[in-house]
């Protein structure tokens, strides 16, 4: 939760007469719903942001470090495809390339 107040101060302090402020504003802030979860440790997706995120039977949950993706399963392929595709046409950052794994 602290990590959830930090980020929502420091979105709030962008200049709001900003476009791309506003449209942070009300897809990250705007969106947000506090969720529990259940006496099966399951979080219920509120239907709204299952709606908006077009998640119907076969989700992917991608782990983030300390956040998480929460995909439609033909969506996340699409995306995987996409992002494969950009980055053969870039080259390698040297941050990425002085990793060792």
């Amino acid at each position: 939760m602290g990590d959830w107040q930090n980020l929502e101060r420091k979105v709030s302090a962008l200049p709001s007469l900003n476009i791309h402020t506003k449209r942070l504003k009300r897809k990250l802030i705007g969106h947000a719903t506090d969720c529990e979860l259940d006496k099966a440790s399951r979080i219920l997706i509120p239907a709204t942001l299952r709606e908006y995120a077009k998640l119907d039977k076969k989700l992917i949950l991608s782990g983030q470090g300390n956040n998480f993706e929460l995909w439609d399963e033909d969506a996340w392929h699409e995306q995987i495809e996409n992002l494969d595709s950009l980055s053969r046409q870039e080259e390698v950052p040297p941050e990425i390339t002085q990793l060792s794994l």
